[in-house]
């Protein structure tokens, strides 16, 4: 393994200035790269759905005398230490199942395991760790919590295998990313309504967005190697099925709101993202690799966009 700080330490997909690389030694970086730290916007993607979630319950409760501020925020601070945990858990998983097609992927050639920085027994035992700290955070909430919990991991598991077999990957990506949203009002109530199953379903939409626009970066590579995606398949078309998808996102949305009780303050950011969505689809370049990557990106402005709106309902909710 590298112990040096040279360039061919870091991974082709990720800034080379990244905290990572300045904070943490070089021994660790490998593992990083793993469990993609150094790219923090897959754990905020994974985050969002469970805020929105949670800042929704809390809007609810208000109204049937049960909110509470200490739990709602301690929530939080557990969803995102879940988040970092398990996407880089979720992440090293993928990388094991994908090593050799990750091998025959420009941009993924320069990870962990297709350079042999990393064997696989590290990378496995490497995964149990940050599953732990995954155990922990779940256990940290009501019993029911904790079964909807366990019950992702089979998603979870299944993620990976999507591109062999369907040309949907996203959608099960999307069943995996956006569990928060049902976790979050599971760990207030202590179990489902039908406002958190509208906002799981809007959550599944908008991840099927944003990684169809992500997936088009690889489109070339994927189709040389068999590799399916949702870019592959809607081709010259993505631009009006993410009309559709985002659509539906903010369709949801508006319904799961209105069920919730959210005030006007929450609609005006779900306004706000459309807004974000629109700039999406106009700017998109699908042959362009690195406006992909940008906008892709850019989703986490939309996640924090829609938080922020359910927050401040909340504030001016609090009798």
């Amino acid at each position: 393994m590298h112990d040096t700080g040279d360039l061919n330490d870091r991974v082709s997909d990720a800034p080379s200035d990244n905290w990572v690389y300045r904070i943490l030694p070089p021994w660790l970086w490998p593992y990083a790269q793993l469990a993609r730290w150094d790219r923090p916007i897959g754990w905020q993607l994974l985050m969002w759905p469970c805020f929105w979630s949670a800042t929704l319950a809390a809007n609810a409760a208000i109204g049937e005398g049960l909110y509470s501020g200490s739990l709602l925020v301690s929530h939080l601070f557990l969803y995102f230490i879940g988040a970092v945990a398990m996407r880089g858990a979720g992440c090293t998983y993928n990388d094991l199942v994908d090593h050799e097609i990750d091998m025959e992927v420009a941009r993924t050639r320069s990870r962990p395991l297709p350079s042999g920085r990393v064997t696989r027994r590290r990378a496995k035992i490497f995964i149990g760790l940050q599953a732990l700290v995954g155990l922990f955070v779940l256990l940290q909430f009501n019993w029911f919590s904790v079964f909807l919990g366990v019950l992702s991991l089979g998603i979870v598991a299944l993620y990976p295998f999507a591109k062999r077999f369907t040309d949907w990957p996203q959608f099960y990506l999307g069943l995996a990313f956006s569990w928060g949203a049902l976790m979050g009002w599971a760990g207030i109530f202590g179990g489902l309504s039908f406002a958190a199953v509208l906002l799981y379903a809007a959550s599944v939409a908008w991840t099927i967005g944003y990684d169809t626009i992500y997936a088009h970066q690889d489109k070339e590579d994927d189709e040389l190697i068999g590799v399916r995606s949702t870019a592959r398949l809607f081709g010259d078309r993505t631009r009006q099925w993410l009309i559709g998808l985002y659509g539906l996102t903010l369709v949801l949305m508006f319904i799961a709101f209105a069920l919730a009780g959210a005030n006007l303050i929450a609609f005006l950011a779900l306004l706000g993202a459309a807004g974000m969505f629109a700039w999406q689809i106009v700017r998109l370049d699908i042959d362009d690799a690195d406006q992909c990557l940008a906008l892709f990106k850019s989703n986490n402005r939309v996640g924090l966009i829609i938080f922020f709106g359910l927050f401040i309902s909340l504030l001016f909710a609090i009798p």
